[in-house]
């Protein structure tokens, strides 16, 4: 059984058992990437009404990427992009986000974290939504980068026919981006 610490609210704590839970901490941390990988794998077979599903997109998406000369943190944002639409319907981005926060630099982190309002440039007007919404962050110096990256990965990226990378060809990109954060990226507020 795995060591636990003893008490039942955090104000009586000690440090024996800050110590004990930091010990179980470090070897569950150090299976993100797995974890993250079944969770993007819970996206094979939902369509939501696409012409592919979702996990065929996210891989899409990397592909283009990588297949551009994108840097592997860049692939592995592509990758994960989406990753938030079981859990996040409504706001999908801010869980890929959330999960790349402590990984990526702030320009990628920011473009994840936009890529749904600039995505929408291609179908809010269907959906009597403002396709431009993505305009109030036009005096951003990301609003290119996030703008790029819809039209040239994440837009493109529905077609039956492309012939993405599987999903083991990402796997060490993963397990290399998440697998310790950035110092600079380590959460240190709410």
């Amino acid at each position: 059984m795995n060591k636990r610490a003893t008490f039942t609210d955090m104000a009586e704590g000690t440090q024996e058992d800050w110590s004990r839970i930091a010990d179980e901490f470090l070897p569950f941390a150090a299976k993100l990437p797995l974890r993250v990988l079944d969770h993007l794998r819970l996206l094979d077979g939902d369509y939501g009404g696409f012409i592919v599903d979702r996990l065929t997109h996210s891989m899409q998406t990397a592909t283009r990427a990588h297949h551009d000369g994108r840097d592997e943190e860049y692939v592995v944002c592509a990758l994960l992009h989406d990753i938030g639409d079981t859990l996040g319907s409504y706001n999908h981005p801010d869980i890929a986000a959330a999960i790349l926060k402590p990984f990526v630099s702030p320009e990628n982190h920011w473009m994840v974290a936009h890529h749904g309002i600039f995505q929408g440039y291609y179908f809010f007007h269907y959906l009597g939504m403002d396709r431009n919404g993505r305009d109030r962050f036009k005096d951003n110096p990301l609003y290119e980068r996030t703008a790029e990256f819809c039209a040239k990965y994440d837009a493109p990226a529905f077609d039956p026919e492309y012939r993405s990378l599987p999903l083991e060809f990402f796997e060490p990109m993963l397990h290399r981006i998440l697998g310790a954060p950035r110092r600079e990226r380590v959460p240190t507020d709410g």
